[in-house]
């Protein structure tokens, strides 16, 4: 889903430039940090809050992202000091830099705290990933032993990423209502992509801060963690697309966490929505023809060569098509000479 969806506009139709600045709303900036993966940046955003800023997302922990802080700190940023940071969930491009920049500003950090959880347990326990039970939930799954060994090691990645957290932190809820600089910020919360996402909707002046929940041409994504096999992390991503829908007007620019900021949420979360759809299609096709395992589904899903980071998450997206559709009835698991689960279409 990389070409230029219908339905949606652009306010702003080029990025800003290495250390600068776009002014998206009054006193609502918005930068950009670089990412050493195929989804090459992050986008951050400060919101005037009396004589500082509240940042939204912190970008990587890791030297570059340091050094882009200092300058922005030095330069486009300064004259006011950061008076909190919100961050919106626990992958390390959002929550990685959050430490480094507490160690330099004495505020509170604030997410939901599912996020927070996760983000504390995968910092002081990056080995916990490479125990056993989850070891055979990969291979249990058909995934190979070398990318299993991948997976299970993201741990030792994850902390060399993120800089850390604070022993507090504020809870953020859905339903709070936060106020931002005289602006007045509903708190929403979307799971799939990551379990308590937070969203911060402005309705006066019609401002949604989406995360990775709602992208403009990618889907964020969608996987299930091998903590909870038998998730169902899509379901829960559509219900939350649902919700967005029905509750948020469809005239608000969405500033989310990667890409460009837009309008048209609703055509976009229903073209989120039919993507994941004509996915669960073709595993249904898949599986007609004979059993799968869900590592076996990996080529009928993405057709590009995948590294064995991306090959991690293809198998836990494809996972997340087939037990949403285990919970719908549209497949069935079979038994077979080996212990590698697969399935087929009912």
């Amino acid at each position: 889903m990389h070409a230029p969806p219908p339905g949606l506009t652009y306010p702003f139709p080029a990025p800003p430039p290495a250390g600068g600045l776009i002014e998206v709303a009054g006193g609502i900036l918005w930068f950009r940090l670089s990412l050493p993966f195929l989804l090459d940046h992050v986008n951050l955003y400060v919101i005037e809050d009396g004589d500082g800023w509240t940042l939204i997302d912190t970008g990587l922990g890791d030297r570059a992202s340091q050094r882009a802080w200092a300058g922005l700190l030095a330069g486009a940023l300064k004259g006011r000091p950061l008076k909190r940071i919100i961050v919106t969930h626990f992958h390390p491009d959002h929550v990685g830099c959050a430490g480094w920049l507490l160690e330099r500003f004495d505020v509170p950090l604030y997410m939901s705290a599912t996020e927070y959880l996760l983000s504390l347990n995968m910092h002081l326990d990056p080995g916990a990933l490479e125990a056993d039970h989850y070891r055979r939930f990969y291979r249990n799954h058909g995934l190979d032993e070398a990318t299993t060994q991948s997976v299970v090691t993201k741990g030792h990645e994850y902390l060399r990423i993120v800089s850390g957290l604070p022993k507090t932190f504020r809870r953020l809820v859905a339903g709070d209502v936060l106020t931002i600089g005289g602006r007045q910020f509903d708190v929403l919360t979307g799971g799939g992509h990551s379990p308590e996402q937070i969203m911060l909707l402005n309705r006066a002046d019609k401002i949604l801060f989406a995360a990775d929940q709602v992208l403009a041409k990618i889907s964020p994504n969608v996987s299930v963690a091998a903590v909870d096999p038998a998730g169902d992390p899509l379901g829960i991503y559509l219900r939350s697309l649902a919700a967005l829908r029905t509750t948020v007007p469809d005239d608000v620019l969405v500033l989310p966490g990667h890409q460009l900021p837009f309008v048209g949420l609703r055509a976009r979360a229903s073209q989120l929505q039919r993507h994941h759809e004509l996915r669960c299609a073709a595993v249904a096709a898949a599986c007609r023809a004979a059993p799968r395992s869900a590592a076996e589904l990996i080529p009928f899903i993405f057709e590009r060569a995948l590294d064995a980071h991306q090959m991690g998450f293809a198998f836990s997206e494809v996972l997340a098509h087939v037990n949403y559709m285990l919970r719908r009835g549209e497949l069935t698991v079979v038994a077979g000479a080996d212990p590698i689960e697969r399935v087929i279409a009912t």
